[in-house]
C-alpha cells in the first residue's frame, strides 16, 4: 500500500468545501459535495472498478469483483462526502507535520489555536508519525475525509493485485451525514450487501459496536410584539422568554460539559428570532432509547413553567425521530463485529469493542436492516479547528480492510 499516494488524496479531499447545510432544501445540501463525488468517480473509473456513477442524489457508487470463488456474501464500505456545519470548512489549509516530535502543535492560521499533547492523550504514542492539521481557521475535514480516503486507498491496492483472494466489495459514499440524511437515498438492494462497515471512527484498532440514541427538539417561543413605546402591559418578548428557558437547563447534568461514558445530554445547538418568536434546537441523546422520551418530557416541563413566568406566551416543544442505538441490529448479525476483530488479529492487532457518543451513517443503516459497525480511519477532534489525523493510523486502517475482505473470504 502507498502512504504517499494516501496522503495525497487526502489533502485533495480536505481542500473541497463540502460543508453540510441544514438550511438546504437540496440533496446534497452543498455543491462541494457534488465536486468531490465527481472527483471520486473518476479516480474510482482509473483503477478499473466497476459500475462506477454517481447517481441524482450525489451518491457514489461502485462495485470490486470477487477474485475468490464460491458464494462469498457482498460486503459494503462506506464512508460520506459532507463536513460538520459546526466550524468553517471553506478554505481549508492542511499543514503536514513529518515526523512529529511529541509537542504541543501550534497552528500557523491562529496561534491561539494549539493541539496539546495534554488534551490529546492519543500523541503520546504517536512520535515519528506523520500528522495533519489544519492551520487552525477551520476544521480539517478528517471527519470524514480519512475515511473516504481509506476506502480508496484500500480499493486501489485490491485492485492492483487481484491475487488477493475476496468477495464482492460494493463502496458507498453518502451525502450530509452531519446534519442526519446521509442514509436518506440509499436503497439496500442496490447495495445488496449483508454488512456495510461505515470508515468513520477515530484513532485505530476501535470497532464501535454502539451509538447514541437521538432525537431533535425544536421549541417555538410565540410572544406578541408591538412598538416599545406603548408596550407596557402589551408586549410579550420571546428573545427574553427563550433565554430564560434555556437558563432553566441542568447544567451539571444532562449537559455535554458535564457528561461522559453512557451518559446522556439535552444539547442547545441554535437560536433565532426576535420579539415575536424565538425558536431553540437542542439535540437529544442517551444510549438507552427510552431514556429520550424522559429528556423529552423534562423540556415540555421546563416550557410549562416559563410559561408561567411570562403570561401570554406560548412555548411549543417538537420533537423529531433521528436515529437509534445501533447495537440490537448488530446482534442480529454477529460476523459483522467478529470478522472485523479477526482482521485486526490477524494484522497483530488488537481491536477494542467501543461505544462513540454520537451517530454515524451505520446507525440509521443498522436500524434499516443493514449491520453496519464503524471502524477506525485516524481521525481525531472532529468538527473542531483543533482537529488532526494521522498518516499512520489512516494506512493502519486500510490494511485492516485488505484484510477483512479476505476474512470474509475464507470463513464463507
Amino acid at each position: 500500500m502507498n502512504a504517499e499516494r494516501l496522503l495525497t488524496r487526502f489533502l485533495e479531499y480536505v481542500e473541497i468545501d463540502t460543508t453540510a447545510n441544514e438550511t438546504s432544501r437540496s440533496y446534497p445540501s452543498s455543491a462541494g459535495q457534488w465536486e468531490l463525488g465527481t472527483l471520486l468517480v473518476r479516480q474510482l473509473q482509473s483503477h478499473g472498478l466497476a459500475d462506477v456513477h454517481q447517481d441524482e442524489h450525489g451518491l457514489v457508487w461502485a462495485m470490486i469483483a470477487a477474485t475468490a470463488p464460491g458464494d462469498i456474501p457482498t460486503i459494503a464500505f462506506n464512508a460520506h462526502l459532507d463536513t460538520s456545519p459546526e466550524t468553517s470548512g471553506t478554505n481549508i489549509k492542511p499543514q503536514v507535520i513529518r515526523n512529529y516530535g511529541g509537542s504541543d502543535l501550534v497552528l500557523p492560521g491562529d496561534p491561539r489555536q494549539v493541539i496539546r499533547v495534554a488534551e490529546n492523550p492519543a500523541l503520546q504514542t504517536l512520535q515519528g508519525a506523520t500528522l495533519i492539521t489544519s492551520d487552525g481557521t477551520t476544521l480539517l475535514g478528517g471527519d470524514d475525509k480519512a475515511g473516504i480516503a481509506v476506502i480508496v486507498e484500500a480499493a486501489a491496492h485490491l485492485s492492483q493485485h487481484p491475487e488477493i483472494p475476496h468477495g464482492p466489495i460494493r463502496l458507498l459514499f453518502t451525502c450530509d451525514e452531519e446534519i442526519g440524511r446521509g442514509v436518506s437515498h440509499v436503497e439496500l438492494d442496490k447495495l445488496g450487501a449483508v454488512v456495510c462497515y461505515t470508515l468513520d471512527g477515530s484513532g485505530a484498532g476501535e470497532i464501535d459496536v454502539e451509538t447514541f440514541s437521538a432525537d431533535l427538539a425544536t421549541v417555538t417561543v410565540r410572544g406578541v410584539n408591538i412598538h416599545p413605546s406603548i408596550a407596557k402591559g402589551r408586549m410579550v418578548n420571546a428573545l427574553r422568554t427563550a433565554g430564560e428557558f434555556l437558563a432553566r437547563l441542568p447544567r451539571d447534568r444532562l449537559a455535554p460539559e458535564a457528561t461522559d461514558g453512557r451518559m446522556g445530554f439535552i444539547h442547545p445547538y441554535y437560536i433565532d428570532g426576535g420579539v415575536g418568536q424565538a425558536v431553540i434546537k437542542l439535540i437529544l441523546r442517551d444510549f438507552r432509547t427510552p431514556e429520550l422520551a424522559r429528556h423529552a418530557g423534562l423540556l415540555a416541563a421546563l416550557a410549562a413553567e416559563v410559561e408561567e413566568v411570562f403570561p401570554g406566551v406560548k412555548i411549543d416543544v417538537a420533537i423529531t425521530r433521528q436515529y437509534r442505538n445501533m447495537a440490537d441490529g448488530l446482534a442480529r448479525e454477529p460476523r459483522a463485529v467478529e470478522y472485523a476483530e479477526r482482521a485486526h488479529q490477524r494484522l497483530g492487532r488488537l481491536a477494542k469493542r467501543t461505544i462513540v457518543r454520537g451517530g454515524t451513517d451505520g446507525a440509521l443503516l443498522t436500524e434499516k436492516g443493514l449491520p453496519s459497525p464503524n471502524l477506525s480511519t485516524g481521525q481525531h477532534n472532529p468538527h473542531s479547528r483543533l482537529e488532526w489525523a494521522c498518516l499512520d493510523e489512516m494506512m493502519e486502517a486500510t490494511k485492516v480492510l485488505v484484510e477483512l475482505v479476505q476474512v470474509w473470504a475464507e470463513a464463507e
